[in-house]
This record gives structure tokens, sequence and C-alpha cells, in this order.
């Protein structure tokens, strides 16, 4: 990396970065190209950000790979807009996401007790239930969940609190999970429930085109409280799922052990912790073309999707993270 500054670098390093913690990928009149910025609450502004070489910082990925070096040296780039008028991304794409099964009581019951669980002979684990969705199911705030028709006709949506990886490691011991977290963003771990239930595995189930809605950014640590943060999940304004996230049957930082144990996290990995009671599978009544769902996290923002059905996926467009 070039460390050259600029003229303009050396203007922009002396504005004060906003300090809200929430780091949003998108792409704009301005900024047609993929590139991360950070909002400002107060003024719902979002300021691309460059690295002290005045380069601008296309991933959120290799920002948090270099997270210790640069942070506080982050330079304000241009222009700076009104988050209603950039399009806004899924903040880290182009790997699966490590997910969480049957990690609330109510809904290990719920889950168990509904005829699609195949995974065990009990409710709740006795260790944590992990899995994946493909990093191609992945779609950022706003964009349309498709319902893939000729696949499944029982879409279930889940809302989750998910962890955001920062120091990478093998073998990570529970006490010092914490070291290793950047920070959160939300996760909705939406469902194809007969093929979750019929290939025995949640792969397939989970990781249909589309079907992992994340942001609507990320949020470093030291701007949340994670003991005490609740999680809300609206379907067309109506509450289905509502509960606080430090109620999960494995923690977080018994997750991270976990996912550690002889496989190498590493920076900008995302953890899904697993859902609350709520989803359809506890009614019968799956989603359909129309129905928007919205999640809620405290100190993180809402995630809202609408399920749209046009008759095909929408293209997948390979992302490459650096």
């Amino acid at each position: 990396m070039n460390f050259a500054y600029t003229n303009q670098a050396r203007r922009s390093s002396k504005t004060k970065l906003p300090s809200s913690g929430k780091y949003v990928a998108y792409r704009s009149k301005g900024n047609p190209r993929p590139i991360v910025g950070l909002l400002d609450p107060s003024s719902t502004t979002v300021t691309p950000l460059r690295f002290p070489d005045n380069s601008p910082v296309r991933s959120l990925h290799h920002l948090i790979e270099e997270w210790d070096r640069f942070n506080e040296t982050l330079i304000p780039g241009t222009p700076v807009e009104n988050i209603s008028d950039v399009v806004v991304l899924a903040p880290l794409r182009g790997r699966d996401v490590i997910c969480v099964g049957k990690n609330y009581k109510e809904h290990a019951e719920e889950f168990h007790n509904s005829g699609y669980d195949a995974s065990d002979n009990k409710a709740q684990p006795d260790f944590p239930v992990i899995f994946t969705k493909r990093a191609s199911s992945i779609i950022g705030n706003g964009a349309h969940i498709y319902p893939h028709p000729a696949v499944t006709q029982s879409v279930d949506y889940e809302g989750e609190l998910a962890i955001i990886v920062g120091r990478g490691g093998i073998g990570i011991k529970r006490e010092d999970a914490w070291d290793h977290v950047w920070g959160a963003t939300i996760v909705n771990d939406v469902t194809a429930r007969e093929r979750q239930k019929n290939h025995k595995q949640f792969y397939i189930g989970k990781s249909l085109d589309t079907f992992c809605p994340m942001g609507p950014w990320a949020v470093h640590k030291s701007a949340l409280d994670f003991k005490n943060m609740h999680l809300t999940t609206k379907l067309n304004d109506n509450i289905v799922q509502s509960q606080s996230t430090s109620e999960l049957i494995f923690d977080i930082p018994t997750l991270i052990e976990t996912c550690s144990m002889g496989v190498t996290l590493q920076p900008g990995d995302v953890i899904a912790t697993g859902t609350p009671a709520g989803v359809c599978l506890s009614t019968g009544v799956f989603l359909k073309d129309g129905d928007v769902v919205e999640i809620e996290i405290t100190g993180i923002g809402k995630l809202k999707n609408k399920v749209v059905d046009r008759g095909r996926a929408p293209d997948c467009v390979p992302v490459r993270t650096s």
C-alpha cells in the first residue's frame, strides 16, 4: 500500500469521522463501485471511508482484517450522501455464513414438535448445532426474497443476531472469545422447511438464492451492549418474535469456541447465533408473495425485506471479497 498522502488526503484527515460505529456497504451515483462508509445517525448521512494512503475501503472484510492498523487513521472521503440515496448492500458478502440451530429453548421445542426436525431425537441439543448458508444466498437490506415456488412451499423467516469475527484464530478458548469479536449485524435465516427436513442436513434448505438477508449494516462492538439487546421480528407489521439475545442456550463465547475447534475463523466471518420462537412452522402458515419481514435488534437497526415472486430467481452475481 502506498502511504504517500495526497493534498486531498491531508485535508480530509483533519475532518472528524462520525462515531456511530455503524459501517455501511453501499454503492451510489457518487460511488458506483461498492464501497464502505460510516453512518452518521444524527443526520442519516453516510461518509465513504479511505485508508491512510487515500485508497477507498472497498470491502469490510479488508477493513476488519486491517482493523488494528488503521481504525484510528481512516480518512473521510467524498461525496457524503443521504442513506436514502444509496443502494445499501449486505455488509459482508462472498463467504458462507456460519449458523447455529436450536439455540433458544422455546424455539428448539417448537421446531422439535413441528414435525420438521430431522436433526435430533430431543428438543434441546447437548452441543451447538452448526451448519452453513451458501454465500450466494446473501442479499442486503431492502432486496427481495425470492420464494422459489418450484423448490419449496414452506418458506420461513428466522430473525437472528449475527456475530462478526474480528481477530481470527483456531482453538479459541471460551474465556478469550470476546477478544475475537469485531461486532455484529442482523441475519434473516430464511428456510425452506421441507427441504431442511427431507435432506436431514440443513444446507440445502437454508441456502437457496436470496435466503440470507443481512444488514442493514455492521456495528462495531464498542457501540453495542451485548447484555441488553432485544430481537423483534415483524411479519407484515405484526410482532411474531420477541426475545432478549442474552437468552441463548449456548452463549457467544461458547459458539466461538465451538466454531474454532480445529477450524480457523477468519476476520469478517459471520456467525448467526440462532432464532427465537415464533417462526412460521409453529402455525403452518408460511411466507408468500408480498409478505414483508422486518427484524430489529437493539443497537444495530432494522433489516427489512419483501417476498417477491417475479417468476424467476434474480441473477446471482459473483462477489469477490478483495
